[in-house]
């Protein structure tokens, strides 16, 4: 690692820390040619996922455009923007662990309404609204109608309970207050 002020190649590490939230190692150095101080960090570089959109087109994945898709579906809910950062990692995780480098737009969408569906209705109605193109009221009725019997048949739990909508036993479903 090269100092930055003087470019010289040697300088001990001072301090180590884990940095955000355990994704990346936060280092302060010291040059041992000009004695300044400066700060490195070391994170896992992830291999690019391709999106394939509807159209044909292909794009790099944005967590930032799952986010903005997110957050617009959370408005008045309750749920934290924490908790929506947290479900943008869950699914660029899922994404990540996948054998294939290539998604499509409608898989992520997907993976987005399987998140939200046991953080809030709501949000999960609004998502699916905007992802599937919802024409007239006949489309919100059927979205509600499923989502009723996937209660009825998954025991879909109210706030505050258990969520198995995931594999991970530590999830639960955040209450609002």
């Amino acid at each position: 690692m090269q100092c930055p002020f003087c470019q010289h190649p040697d300088n001990r590490v001072l301090e180590s820390r884990s940095a955000q939230a355990g994704q990346s190692i936060r280092r302060r150095r010291e040059c041992l040619r000009c004695h300044r101080r400066f700060t490195t960090y070391e994170r896992i570089e992830f291999v690019p996922i391709t999106v394939l959109k509807q159209n044909g087109d292909r794009q790099l994945f944005d967590r930032s455009k799952v986010l903005r898709g997110i957050v617009r579906a959370c408005e008045k809910t309750g749920i934290s923007a924490l908790r929506m950062e947290a479900i943008v990692d869950e699914i660029e995780a899922e994404l990540q662990q996948r054998v294939s480098r290539e998604v499509s737009s409608l898989e992520i969408g997907e993976l987005v309404l399987k998140h939200l569906r046991c953080e809030s209705e709501v949000a999960y109605v609004r998502f699916a609204s905007v992802y599937r193109q919802f024409q007239t009221m006949k489309d919100f009725v059927e979205t509600l109608d499923d989502l009723s019997r996937q209660e009825a048949s998954n025991n879909i739990p109210i706030e505050g309970e258990y969520c198995q909508c995931h594999e991970s036993s530590a999830h639960t479903v955040a209450i609002a207050d």
